[in-house]
């Protein structure tokens, strides 16, 4: 019988020896995620899916405000995508270079995504989280608010290119809005936009102007709940169901779906992984369900 709180396909995964093995080997020879599937369930659903995790914590009557299945992907698939950001001699994870303008960007043909928010909204620290499978590649982290000055590219592979965007609001550079802007509108090999909102505050004003900017591009972008390790359940659940109804009521670009994550605990991180993965056409994983 399932656990209470998991989805079937995952609670009948893990009564199946055979198939965690098949997960192990899709895995290859890292350590980190095999470890991971040795957690005991409850620990495991709120390590991947966090999301699953606080849905247990609603009355019945709210939980159809969640979108937890839109993007459903089985442990398996989880697995494939790690190895994509697994570091080895056949498959480079690097930094490759800044810039201040379009113009000065690498000109790359592989699928691109990138990643915006708020000055010291966990931006840098959420990046250097994703790419803890490559520790020798360098994210910058700051204390200070405002450090990411410029457009700062990141290889993965053969796969895709990551972009660590500046800040907005307190100390953003003078040139912000050119820069981005004409990035958001102009390149031509963007996927999409991870837009990053501190769980702790919830979507503040200048939020507001990037969900703009995002709207009126018609640009595909996702929301990502940084720090949910900051908060006590019942405030990160309030500020889930108040972004979520954000989602569904003003934006229509917007995934329905949101990612919290933590880059301390690690929380949310191999789920967003394995979204990244698979919207730049890297997994086909077909576990995106709309109903």
């Amino acid at each position: 019988m399932a656990a209470p709180g998991l989805r079937p396909g995952l609670g009948r995964l893990f009564e199946m020896p055979a198939a965690l093995g098949r997960v192990r080997r899709a895995y290859g020879t890292s350590q980190a995620f095999a470890e991971v599937l040795r957690l005991p369930k409850k620990q495991l659903t709120k390590l991947v899916f966090p999301l699953q995790e606080l849905e247990r914590h609603l009355v019945p009557d709210s939980k159809h405000e969640f979108h937890l299945k839109i993007f459903d992907p089985s442990l398996e698939d989880i697995a494939r995508a790690e190895s994509i950001f697994t570091v080895t001699a056949q498959n480079r994870i690097e930094y490759l270079s800044s810039a201040e303008r379009l113009d000065h960007a690498p000109a790359l043909p592989r699928p691109e995504v990138c990643f915006i928010g708020r000055s010291n909204v966990g931006k840098s620290s959420l990046i250097k989280a994703l790419f803890s499978l490559a520790p020798d590649v360098e994210v910058r982290v700051s204390k200070k608010p405002g450090h990411t000055k410029k457009m700062n590219f990141f290889k993965v592979g053969k796969y895709f290119t990551l972009v660590d965007m500046p800040g907005y609001g307190y100390r953003a550079p003078e040139d912000f809005v050119d820069m981005v802007e004409t990035y958001l509108k102009e390149r031509k090999n963007l996927m999409r936009t991870f837009l990053l909102v501190d769980s702790v505050v919830g979507i503040q004003k200048t939020d507001n102007i990037a969900v703009e900017m995002c709207e009126e591009f018609a640009l595909p972008y996702v929301m990502v709940l940084t720090k949910i390790d900051k908060s006590s359940k019942g405030h990160l659940l309030k500020q889930v169901l108040q972004i979520q109804k954000f989602v569904d009521t003003k934006t229509q670009g917007c995934f329905p779906q949101l990612f919290p994550v933590s880059a301390v605990t690690y929380s949310g991180i191999h789920l967003l992984r394995c979204f990244i993965a698979d919207i730049t056409g890297n997994l086909k994983t077909h576990c995106f369900q709309f109903s």
